[in-house]
């Protein structure tokens, strides 16, 4: 394996200085990957905040004036947001030629098309990027240097990406201490749906269906541990969440098609009284859940309530 250099850049750029771009923000200082910080949020008083707690050096009144001057920029804005993001800056990614640009938005389909359909031949600066980080609590206050350390951030390059630009963008993640992984954005986005799209859709609907029972709220007076963690992502940012599932709608779709085919065979088997099948099934299902042991198993699931 090829080792991947640190890059150094003058300025960074953050066009949203939320819980990831704050975190980013801190992390690049610390890691001595850039000297001056340019952030700007929609909201001015998140921009303020940042700058009041160090997590970047000058508010900048625009995303284009946080570009402005920058060779390393990050756009966290919700994925439903990139397309329009990508626009106001499109002309400074065209006169300063050397900047690298990343995202890290929870889709990348989406992503790769609003850079390509926006920036056209200048998708080449362009390097998009998830990393698998983040917190129960929003906002730039819980902005954390460490939030990066011994995760993993999954690269999607697109075709417009030369092999210099690609490894730029993994010698920066590698800095700020993740394991990067490189997938096409359609396979980053069948994956995701499958471990973190469904599943909390499959959260937000169960949550629902106890809650909207007669006596659902007694219910979940009721409840334990086994009910409190399979329901905790159902906490999720609600704007965040539509964004990531209209974004990702084929996949969860098609992931919610295969659940519901094991869900119609344990249905039948309950209507049965079938104790072997069921048994059967079960163990299969624990024995293969026990064994399962990835790498990072302590990061968040990658998808957190509070990405922005």
């Amino acid at each position: 394996m090829s080792r991947i250099l640190r890059p150094q850049f003058q300025q960074l750029g953050v066009i949203g200085c939320g819980l990831i771009g704050g975190s980013f923000a801190l992390a690049a200082k610390r890691a001595g990957l850039v000297k001056r910080v340019m952030g700007y949020s929609k909201s001015p008083s998140t921009t303020e905040a940042a700058k009041r707690l160090g997590v970047i050096d000058v508010a900048a009144e625009s995303a284009l004036l946080a570009v402005s001057g920058s060779d390393l920029v990050l756009v966290a804005v919700p994925v439903s947001a990139t397309e329009a993001t990508l626009r106001a800056i499109r002309h400074l990614v065209q006169i300063q030629p050397n900047t690298l640009f990343m995202d890290v938005g929870s889709t990348k389909a989406d992503v790769a098309i609003a850079a390509q359909k926006v920036l056209g031949d200048l998708a080449g600066q362009f390097v998009p990027a998830h990393p698998i980080a983040g917190k129960e609590l929003a906002g730039v206050q819980n902005a954390d240097a460490q939030l990066f350390q011994g995760r993993q951030v999954v690269l999607t390059p697109l075709p417009e990406n030369d092999a210099g630009t690609v490894q730029k963008a993994a010698g920066v993640w590698a800095a700020l201490g993740c394991k990067v992984l490189r997938m096409t954005p359609e396979n980053h986005d069948a994956a995701y749906a499958a471990v973190s799209h469904f599943p909390h859709l499959l959260a937000f609907a169960y949550f629902q269906s106890v809650m909207r029972q007669p006596s659902g709220r007694e219910f979940m007076e009721l409840a334990g541990t086994g009910f409190r963690d399979f329901t905790r992502i159902a906490g999720g940012d609600p704007n965040v969440w539509r964004d990531i599932l209209l974004a990702n709608r084929d996949e969860v779709l098609h992931q919610s098609q295969r659940f519901r085919s094991v869900l119609d065979r344990f249905e039948h088997w309950l209507k049965e009284g079938d104790r072997d099948a069921i048994e059967t099934l079960l163990k299969q299902v624990s024995e293969a859940r026990n064994k399962w042991s990835p790498a990072f198993f302590d990061a968040e699931d990658g998808e957190p309530s509070s990405h922005f």
